[in-house]
């Protein structure tokens, strides 16, 4: 699957059928549809005018339906921008489970984590800005309803690293999960300097290579190095 079909699946989880609804797959269709209008149109609105400065009465503008039509597929605005971040944690696992299982060697699983994630927002500044920053501003938000996705997809980058440790090709001192945490935290910062600077084309792709270096550089066996502490200078 190439980086611009990626790019493009950004939506598709629908929301259940409502009372009244036939639930052929033409009425799934069009309310799958509408909802990933709604959510383009807030991604859009968001990076624009910055999400407390934004009504829903806008998305809803922007999005070419009524005021509430919005409350038919989400509860609020914070709900709107929870779902904004969810969907994109959602596309994540279900491509991992996808492409990445397909793979065996740990290196190669890991290379492909890091190109699809940025893969997700290349060509995507608003999109980039919304998740990686306005998100930010809303971190009780993220905490009560998120946190279960966000580890999911952690879980999923510790795993591979864990089987790369069991099959002696990663150093075997590092815990799983820091290095998970390290690899989506550098991520994210590439995503926020490229969202907050003059996006080039090609450059996420350039920067997942070299992310991938340097991590495999410093996570296989022939890295494992015994670190001894240092005597605390005076």
């Amino acid at each position: 699957m190439s980086e611009d079909s990626f790019s493009k699946a950004r939506t598709g989880k629908k929301p259940s059928i409502r009372p009244g609804d036939d639930g052929d797959a033409g009425a799934s269709k069009r309310t799958g549809d509408k909802r990933e209008r709604i959510l383009r149109a807030a991604v859009e609105v968001f990076a624009r005018q910055g999400f407390y400065n934004t009504r829903v009465s806008e998305v809803a503008k922007a999005a070419g339906v009524a005021d509430g039509t919005i409350y038919l597929y989400f509860e609020s605005k914070d709900q709107l921008l929870l779902s904004l971040f969810e969907d994109r944690i959602e596309k994540l696992l279900a491509f991992l489970a996808k492409e990445v299982g397909a793979i065996t060697d740990p290196e190669q699983k890991l290379r492909r984590i890091i190109e699809l994630q940025l893969g997700l927002l290349d060509g995507e500044r608003e999109l980039a800005e919304v998740v990686t920053i306005i998100v930010r501003q809303s971190n009780s938000l993220l905490r009560e309803h998120a946190a279960p996705k966000f580890v999911a997809y952690l879980d999923a980058i510790a795993k591979v690293v864990a089987q790369g440790q069991r099959e002696g090709a990663f150093r075997s001192d590092i815990s799983p999960h820091l290095v998970a945490r390290a690899i989506f935290g550098a991520l994210d910062g590439i995503a926020l300097t490229w969202a907050l600077g003059k996006p080039e084309v090609g450059a996420l792709k350039r920067s997942a290579s070299q992310l991938s270096a340097l991590v495999l550089g410093g996570i296989r066996a022939s890295s494992e190095t015994i670190i001894t502490a240092l005597p605390l200078s005076r």
